[in-house]
């Protein structure tokens, strides 16, 4: 049985400790980073390490956007910002969206060839000055936002994969980065569900099967920034919007959530208040910390079966003709 953490590793192999702890009964998954990627080779026989490890297998994912967002890149092909996909739709929209669908075929194909499961993407936040999303974000409009979104999954489902659209509710009224600071967005419910919300209204788990939550605190609907807040996982995206899929929190270590709690009471509240896997990235140390320490919920049926649902859902077959055609409609993008 696996768990409800998401943790990241060090290096480009798996040594006797990182082992040790993946096989913990708590650890679901394993995020992966620049620093755990050196070419395809060497990725493939990290993944099947992992794979090698628990039954059922513990599920892989990374940050692969594109743009400034890639985590993989020397043997792997430049993806667009998704500001420019979304500029090339203002300009023409048959254009927008095929790129759009050619760079989740892509992005799929090459991460399923090296046994990754699933990105972090598509990206749902609303284009703003926000520091840490910027040129990310496809669109000010939600809508244009929602359309590119479901094309580039599209594009990943041709591949077997779903993707996860990130950061719910959104960073469109903040400036500050979550990364170092926790950002306070004074909008109300109303005004959230009119704007930055909207992009979430009937979301096509067949496509974006899960949805990561943001560290920003929206003090007119909770005391606790989203992430942490059954208000905003549980009543509005599980309940008003009835998404049924998989709701991965942020990476609890950032420097946002670091005056509310302990890294475990993070990692409970985020659990208890609607999410199914909670990341903690980049200290070993802080996850050795929790996995000894945290009382966590237990993990429920409904819940591991929403994580399953993360899977590929097809084994993968290479069509040389049909990604040689994709790549090269995105590099004339970049």
């Amino acid at each position: 049985m696996t768990g409800p953490l998401m943790v990241s590793i060090e290096g480009t192999a798996l040594n006797e400790s990182t082992r040790a702890r993946l096989v913990h009964p708590s650890i679901g998954g394993v995020i992966l980073f620049a620093r755990n990627y050196h070419s395809p080779e060497q990725l493939r026989a990290l993944t099947g390490e992992i794979r090698a490890l628990k039954s059922p297998e513990l599920l892989i994912g990374v940050d692969q956007e594109g743009g400034r967002v890639q985590r993989f890149q020397e043997g792997f092909t430049r993806l667009p910002e998704m500001e420019t996909i979304g500029k090339l739709f203002s300009a023409h929209q048959e254009s927008g969206l095929a790129l759009a669908r050619a760079t989740g075929y892509v992005l799929s194909g090459e991460l399923r060839e090296c046994g990754v499961d699933f990105s972090f993407a598509p990206v749902l936040d609303l284009l703003s000055s926000n520091r840490a999303i910027g040129t990310r974000a496809f669109h000010l409009n939600p809508q244009v936002v929602a359309t590119l979104a479901d094309a580039l999954a599209t594009g990943m489902t041709l591949n077997g994969m779903r993707g996860v659209g990130k950061h719910f509710p959104g960073h469109g009224g903040v400036v500050e980065d979550p990364h170092d600071e926790l950002p306070r967005d004074e909008r109300s419910l109303d005004q959230l569900r009119k704007d930055d919300m909207q992009v979430y209204v009937n979301l096509n788990c067949e496509t974006i099967a899960g949805v990561m939550s943001c560290h920003v605190l929206f003090p007119e609907v909770d005391t606790v920034p989203a992430s942490l807040s059954y208000k905003f996982l549980s009543d509005e995206l599980r309940g008003r919007l009835g998404f049924k899929g998989p709701i991965f929190s942020d990476d609890i270590l950032m420097g946002a959530l670091g005056a509310i709690a302990a890294p475990e009471g993070l990692a409970r509240m985020a659990l208890e208040a609607g999410s199914d896997m909670v990341l903690l990235c980049n200290s070993d140390e802080v996850t050795d910390q929790v996995l000894e320490s945290a009382e966590l919920p237990p993990q429920s049926g409904a819940s591991r079966e929403r994580l399953e649902m993360m899977r590929p859902v097809a084994s993968y077959a290479t069509d040389d003709a049909l990604m040689n055609e994709a790549r090269e409609q995105v590099t004339r993008h970049i």
